[in-house]
C-alpha cells in the first residue's frame, strides 16, 4: 500500500499557481489605446499566449492583463473601473476583449484594412515583406479571408507571375506553408 501511495503522489500533475511575477515573466506587451486595430490584435494575441504559458488563472486573466494597459487603453480602463467598480476584474477575458475591441477597432479603420489587403500586392519582387504585411493584415481582416483556404488563395493571387503557376500547382495546405514555399522559388528565380 506504501508503494502505491508513491506512485500515485508521482504520478498526479502538480498545478502551479501563477502570480503577477510568472505572468510578467512572460513579457506581455503594453498597450497604450493609440497604435490602431494591428498593435491591438497583437498585444491580444501576445496576451492569449502569454496566459497560457504562465498558467494563468482565469480570474486573474483580466488583472494582469490590465495591468499592462498605459495612456489612453489605462484611462479608458479606469473609467471601466468608475463605472462597474471592482466588479469590472470580474468580467471574462472574452467580454474585455469585445469592449476593447469595440473601443480601438473602429469599423471605418477595419474597412481601410480591407481595402488595403484587397489592393496588396507584391512589390519588387519583395516576397518577404508582401508576406509580413499579409499576415498583419489578416488578423484583422477576418471576415475578408474567414479561412485557411481563402487566405492561401488570396495570398497566392497577387504573387510575382515568375512564381504564381508554380504556387497554384503546388496546392500548399497551410498559409505558412504556401509563404515558405513562395519565398523558396522567388530565392530560386532571383
Amino acid at each position: 500500500s506504501h508503494s502505491s501511495h508513491e506512485d500515485n503522489r508521482r504520478n498526479m500533475q502538480t498545478a502551479r499557481l501563477c502570480f503577477y511575477a510568472d505572468f510578467m515573466r512572460c513579457q506581455p506587451l503594453n498597450f497604450k489605446g493609440t497604435e490602431g486595430v494591428v498593435d491591438l490584435t497583437r498585444w491580444i494575441e501576445k496576451m492569449e499566449s502569454v496566459f497560457q504559458i504562465s498558467g494563468c488563472a482565469i480570474e486573474n486573466q483580466v488583472k494582469f492583463a490590465t495591468y499592462t494597459l498605459l495612456d489612453a487603453a489605462l484611462t479608458w480602463w479606469n473609467s471601466q473601473i468608475r463605472y462597474f467598480g471592482p466588479d469590472a476584474y470580474s468580467m471574462t477575458w472574452e467580454v474585455l476583449k469585445k469592449k476593447m475591441t469595440d473601443k480601438y477597432c473602429p469599423q471605418g479603420e477595419i474597412k481601410k484594412l480591407e481595402i488595403v489587403l484587397w489592393n496588396l500586392k507584391v512589390k519588387e519582387n519583395n516576397v518577404s515583406a508582401y508576406a509580413e504585411r499579409f499576415q498583419e493584415l489578416i488578423l484583422t481582416c477576418t471576415k475578408f479571408v474567414a479561412d485557411e483556404a481563402e487566405k492561401i488563395d488570396k495570398y497566392i493571387s497577387e504573387l510575382p507571375d515568375n512564381i504564381y503557376e508554380s504556387m497554384k500547382a503546388s496546392k500548399p495546405k497551410t498559409l505558412d506553408e504556401t509563404i515558405e514555399l513562395a519565398n523558396d522559388l522567388m530565392d530560386q528565380k532571383l
